[in-house]
């Protein structure tokens, strides 16, 4: 057994001499995991490991990627330092590092550091940053496409790791969707739109875009049915492979989901890039309304619609994408403040 892959206090080359810093396993008590629907021992997957099987083998490999997995804690430390072992070493030619397979900290809200692999150190990484004097809470968003097995969190000598304060929203807002969903191509973790709408909302949440495959299985709504959440976005419009399976999906995987949470308020999103082909986006957009449309018809008070064509905005929205269809962080950014207000007033409307 290679004891370095279960206890990293035994990794030789390390950055940090023996002493720096008390080192802890975030599976261990204080700290919470939120975000990923499980995590069993050195296993952090976002869905249940007995629905795989059910499941496409894209959807089965994209699971282990913790997009929107969060280590949340609260500390005394001035400093904090990290050692992660990821799934694999995978580069991606049009998203950094920092963002497919590194980690992003934020103390108290305000972004504080990030961590990422360096190139010739395989599916091991770590580094350190500032949080400065005082209790801070802390929030560790985990890679968007890549996994971890196992995490360390260091602290200064003699300070101490404590619970986190609840979220003010502690049911997740849940988002089921594509690539852009997952957070294809996010600089960093915090940055994908579901990381801005949760730290503005104060909120949970679980985030289930599986690039190229969220194709609306009626196994993967009924999972989300069953999910305890605050709400719920439906954004999986681009993966649809045609207009059709579109339309023999999309109304149906909002029912499954109604028809388990009476009350749940649901958003409907469409795709937000045009560029490549107006022509489907206006058809796909159509599908997607249509579905809003005959909810409000049958009576339902709870469900939103947003026309994505409107989520990268008029003003140099051939800025927010870097490849005409992934958001950068400018795309990612207008996303959410179009997306946060709905939220926020189906929220409210709900209490």
């Amino acid at each position: 057994m290679d004891i370095t892959k279960i206890d990293m206090n035994f990794l030789k080359g390390s950055v940090f001499e023996a002493g720096d810093f008390e080192w802890r396993d975030i599976l261990e008590k204080p700290f919470e995991i939120r975000g990923l629907a499980v995590h069993e021992g050195e296993k952090f997957c976002r869905l249940p490991l007995k629905l795989l099987p059910k499941l496409s083998e894209g959807v089965n490999s994209l699971a282990w990627h913790t997009a929107g997995g969060r280590v949340r804690f609260e500390t005394d430390s001035p400093m904090l330092a990290f050692r992660v072992r990821s799934l694999n070493t995978g580069m991606m030619s049009h998203m950094p590092l920092t963002g497919s397979a590194g980690i992003d900290v934020y103390s108290d809200g305000i972004f504080t550091g990030s961590v990422r692999p360096a190139n010739d150190r395989g599916g091991y990484f770590e580094g350190s940053v500032s949080l400065g004097d005082g209790r801070h809470l802390v929030e560790v968003n985990l890679p968007l496409y890549n996994g971890i097995t196992n995490m360390y969190v260091g602290v200064s000598k003699g300070k101490s790791v404590f619970a986190p304060k609840p979220y003010s929203i502690d049911a997740p807002v849940v988002y089921y969707g594509s690539s852009i969903t997952q957070g294809g191509c996010a600089s960093r973790p915090g940055n994908s739109y579901q990381g801005f709408i949760s730290r503005w909302l104060d909120s949970d949440h679980i985030n289930l875009g599986f690039s190229g495959n969220g194709k609306g299985e009626p196994e993967m709504a009924e999972y989300i049915a069953s999910l305890r959440m605050s709400a719920f976005v439906l954004d999986y419009d681009h993966n649809a492979p045609t207009q059709p399976h579109l339309i023999a999906t999309h109304e149906s995987f909002y029912k499954t989901v109604r028809s388990a949470n009476k009350e749940l308020p649901i958003v409907i999103v469409s795709r937000p890039d045009w560029r490549h082909d107006e022509q489907s986006a206006r058809e796909r957009r159509v599908i997607c309304r249509r579905t809003y449309l005959n909810a409000v018809k049958a009576g339902d008070n709870n469900v939103y619609f947003i026309d994505g064509h409107r989520l990268f905005a008029k003003k140099d929205r051939e800025d927010c994408t870097v490849d005409g269809t992934h958001p950068n962080d400018l795309g990612f950014y207008r996303m959410a403040t179009v997306i946060y207000p709905v939220l926020k007033k189906a929220l409210e409307q709900k209490k």
